[in-house]
């Protein structure tokens, strides 16, 4: 999966759909593109309004379902309920037992969250 149809399939296709498994490819992708815009904001706040970070902001509320979306698919690849994305809330090993489990190769052929992306696309 590429860029460009990582982030149509996260924003369009799927944006409030939590059912189903995502690649790594396609939740790497749109973690790419939603940090490259927060840059991007970044800037363009900094210039306009200073401090307050008004741009990012719409932004990130914007973005916050597909996202939550995309980790718990993600998730579902290899084989963990998106219930899991609670672990976050533990300060740092929350964070860093996700990102171990979001670079995992997804398990191999069809799970109980659905078909292997990978297979589909075959």
């Amino acid at each position: 999966m590429d860029f460009q149809t990582a982030v149509r399939t996260c924003l369009k296709e799927k944006y409030a759909t939590i059912d189903g498994r995502a690649r790594r490819s396609e939740y790497w992708w749109f973690f790419l593109f939603v940090f490259l815009c927060n840059l991007v904001l970044g800037i363009v706040d900094a210039i306009l309004f200073g401090e307050a970070q008004v741009l990012q902001g719409i932004f990130s509320l914007a973005i916050l379902v597909p996202a939550v979306c995309v980790a718990g698919r993600r998730l579902h690849d290899t084989g963990r309920s998106a219930w899991w994305l609670l672990i976050c809330f533990i300060p740092v090993v929350g964070g860093l037992v996700l990102i171990w489990w979001f670079i995992q190769k997804g398990e191999e052929g069809a799970n109980a969250f659905g078909a292997d992306p990978l297979a589909t696309k075959a």
